[in-house]
């Protein structure tokens, strides 16, 4: 499936937006929602994540049509490696191992503030790097 590769950037700063909520407030119930978030995209496809009903809805009809389109296998997995340090952020909170928590969100906010400012997705990137390895890059283009 192709995508409108300005909708995973615009989610990247919503999802910036929220983890550094995260990490002012150490909210273990916002970082779970943001973890539901990631759960939603990753697992049911980008079509299924709220922020990307909120690009679909209320952003891109005041866009002009993308000029190109992009695989949407690299961002999905990149919001399953969000969901990964989502959970393990969580279970740092819930646990009393809030260091753990503050790592995890740390390290989901810079990856989320990399694409959301610079357009550079390091899940995409995982993503190609281990087709490569495979031997199966296949763009899907």
């Amino acid at each position: 499936m192709q995508i409108d590769p300005r909708g995973p950037r615009f989610a990247a700063v919503l999802t910036s937006l929220v983890l550094a909520a995260v990490l002012i407030t150490g909210s273990e119930v916002l970082l779970a929602l943001q973890a539901a978030v990631f759960a939603l995209a990753a697992i049911g496809g980008l079509r299924l994540s709220p922020y990307g009903w909120l690009y679909r809805t209320f952003v891109r009809p005041r866009l002009a049509p993308p000029t190109e389109t992009e695989d949407e296998r690299p961002p999905r997995f990149a919001q399953g490696v969000g969901l990964v340090f989502a959970v393990v952020g969580t279970l740092g909170f819930l646990t009393g191992v809030t260091w753990l928590g503050l790592l995890a969100t740390a390290f989901a906010l810079a990856a989320a503030f990399l694409n959301a400012v610079f357009g550079y997705c390091l899940g995409c990137e995982m993503y190609l790097l281990i087709r490569r390895a495979q031997g199966r890059l296949d763009t899907g283009a």
